[in-house]
């Protein structure tokens, strides 16, 4: 996790059976988590026993943080669920492309300046078009770079796994006929709680994706249902771009978007957006 208190931010993890303590990585180790990822398995030992003997500080005296900023965008992957491809190719915002199911992974980014943590408010006041949608992805984090990375390999380069809310001003994707924009408005990418490491994560593949929003369940997937894996993201997207380590790949979101509605369900002001990922918590966020 990285986290804030008395005005210093640090990383560290979260340690005992209910989780309600952290512990913070302190003694030598790297400040900030996206330099702790590229350090790798030395961190990790080392981490490792601070967490079995280290002081612990109560999970309710410390402000959560997203729990990585990468150095470069993050990277997300459109209508990469059959249903929601298909939601999406019906709701009339689909201008990036005519076919319902994409032929290739769909690949975008969202500004570094839309990045929030757990608990941060999403600024859907500030959309003039009143039309801010949600989309509950699970997000790969990459700890060995490269480039030209085959999809049998793809896995010896996954560092992790988080939660992303790829917030999307719908008006703004259709009006530019991209996504870059109308993904990447202040407050856009709420990310967190933790990243958790590949190894707590038996098949990621089991993993089911869950979006609430005032509490009432409005997606629901498991991961196997990608139209692409995971694999063959990375496989696709280092194709071309050095992947560092450090970089947040999120997968695609499950159907239930509010534009798949009739009428379209957008968010307002007051509304409280849950993501959740078995195994990796729940991101919670309040627009305002």
């Amino acid at each position: 996790m990285t986290f804030a208190r008395d005005g210093r931010t640090r990383i560290g993890a979260l340690r005992g059976a209910s989780g309600d303590e952290v512990v913070a990585f302190d003694d030598g180790l790297p400040t900030s988590m996206v330099d702790f990822v590229a350090a790798g398995d030395a961190a990790l030992a080392r981490a490792a026993t601070l967490l079995a003997s280290g002081p612990g500080i109560p999970l309710a005296e410390v402000r959560l943080l997203a729990p990585i900023r990468p150095r470069n965008n993050i990277m997300c992957i459109g209508k990469n669920y059959v249903e929601h491809a298909a939601e999406f190719a019906g709701s009339g915002f689909d201008a990036s492309q005519r076919q319902a199911l994409p032929d290739h992974p769909i690949v975008f980014s969202k500004a570094l300046s839309s990045l929030v943590g757990p608990g941060d408010p999403i600024d859907v006041s500030a959309d003039e078009t009143g039309t801010s949608d949600y989309e509950g992805e699970l997000a790969v984090v990459i700890g060995r770079g490269g480039r030209g990375i085959a999809a049998s390999d793809a896995f010896d380069h996954v560092y992790g796994y988080t939660i992303v809310n790829d917030m999307t001003v719908r008006e703004l994707q259709r009006r530019h006929v991209q996504f870059f924009l109308g993904k990447s408005a202040a407050t856009y990418c709420p990310m967190g709680p933790a990243l958790v490491t590949r190894d707590e994560i038996t098949d990621v593949t089991q993993l089911w994706v869950r979006t609430t929003v005032n509490g009432e369940v409005r997606q629901a997937a498991p991961v196997k249902d990608l139209i692409f894996d995971i694999p063959t993201l990375i496989a696709t997207i280092s194709a071309s771009v050095l992947l560092e380590p450090g970089d947040v790949i999120a997968t695609g979101t499950p159907a239930g978007v509010g534009i798949g509605s009739t009428p379209p369900r957008y968010l307002r002001a007051g509304d409280v957006i849950e993501v959740s990922v078995d195994g990796l918590g729940t991101l919670t966020n309040p627009a305002v």
